[in-house]
């Protein structure tokens, strides 16, 4: 203050007067200057970019979004479920994990979350990810009477196994997963062998995935494991039967999970909860950057469909983004603003 000139009070006014004399009022600055200035702090974002297909290109999705839509400096980071989510906890590092299975790690993320150093964001899949055993479309139109597994298992005629004659099949998970041994505990807690029906040992996840594909291609009948969001859902139409019974995660945690389960019991498979994790140093320097991540979900169906055109043309995570930005734009642009949507379209 000492280096200030030493006006009077007076002629301090007056010149305050002077300078504001016929001046126009400044208008507001317009939302999307607001929002422009806003997304310069969004500055280095590290995102997570998963081994799996449906997490790949939603990274992706992210990162085209975060860079033209908010200016952000989006790096791509390996990535995997623990190792992930471990790293967000205890470093603070990656900024995003876009599509988190967080049913496995819930307790100590929910700690996390609670005590500010990490927050949820969006559900990336607002209808989870999915289990179960299922039947292809065709089947379910013709047979409108099968809606569970017990109703199945009454028509073993109808899924054919194709290497025991006289026998209906169960299509198992690939071999080393642990699916595997949870279609195996079904199969017995739901007495599958009393009832006409043998397990079919994929040995592959191509080898399950061909079983479903050469069913479609003969148009017969198809019954075992299988999960979604997944690029083959998305090209056969298939439909997942009720359990019949809630799931009972006691016994699923003590038994059906485990090889050495002596006495499964029935019960339906748990959704898995999908989130996307950021973390708090993210939240607060994001801006509107994390407002566009608290609203970025999708179904099931539209992640199917997209890893199925995937799959078909042998696409990358970063082709599969493009495209589905091209091509639906009236699933994304509900999740950011005008101003915001016209950026990303002009990049693409």
């Amino acid at each position: 203050m000492n280096n200030f000139p030493k006006l009077s009070l007076t002629l301090l006014a007056a010149v305050i007067a002077l300078a504001a004399c016929g001046k126009k009022e400044e208008p507001a600055a317009p939302a999307a200057a607001v929002e422009s200035a806003a997304a310069q702090a969004c500055g280095k974002v590290t995102v997570a970019n998963m081994n799996w297909q449906s997490a790949e290109v939603l990274a992706h999705i992210d990162k085209l979004i975060l860079s033209s839509g908010y200016g952000c400096e989006v790096e791509l980071v390996p990535g995997d479920t623990m190792p992930t989510l471990t790293a967000m906890m205890e470093k603070g590092k990656p900024d995003v994990a876009p599509e988190a299975w967080i049913n496995a790690v819930r307790q100590p993320l929910d700690a996390a979350v609670k005590q500010g150093r990490l927050h949820y964001a969006a559900e990336s899949l607002k209808d989870g990810g999915v289990e179960g055993w299922w039947i292809p479309k065709y089947l379910a139109d013709a047979h409108p009477e099968i809606k569970t597994i017990d109703d199945a298992l009454k028509q073993p005629k109808l899924f054919p196994a194709p290497e025991v004659k006289d026998k209906g099949g169960i299509y198992n998970c690939p071999a080393g997963w642990n699916c595997q041994l949870t279609t195996g505990n079904a199969f017995k807690a739901w007495g599958a062998a009393d009832k006409g029906f043998v397990l079919v040992n994929t040995g592959s996840a191509a080898g399950l995935d061909g079983s479903i594909a050469k069913a479609y291609e003969r148009r017969q009948g198809w019954l075992g494991y299988y999960w979604a969001p997944t690029s083959i859902l998305g090209k056969y139409q298939m439909v997942k039967l009720d359990a019949g019974v809630p799931f009972d995660k006691e016994n699923f945690d003590a038994c059906n999970s485990k090889a050495d389960c002596d006495n499964p019991v029935k019960t339906d498979w748990a959704k898995a909860v999908v989130f996307t994790v950021v973390t708090d140093r993210f939240k607060q320097a994001g801006g509107p950057a994390f407002d566009y991540l608290s609203k970025r979900n999708w179904g099931n169906d539209t992640v199917n469909q997209l890893l199925a055109w995937m799959s078909d043309n042998q696409a990358t995570g970063e082709d599969g983004a493009r495209h589905f930005l091209k091509t639906q734009p009236e699933i994304w642009t509900t999740w950011v603003s005008p101003e915001v949507a016209e950026k990303v379209k002009a990049s693409l």
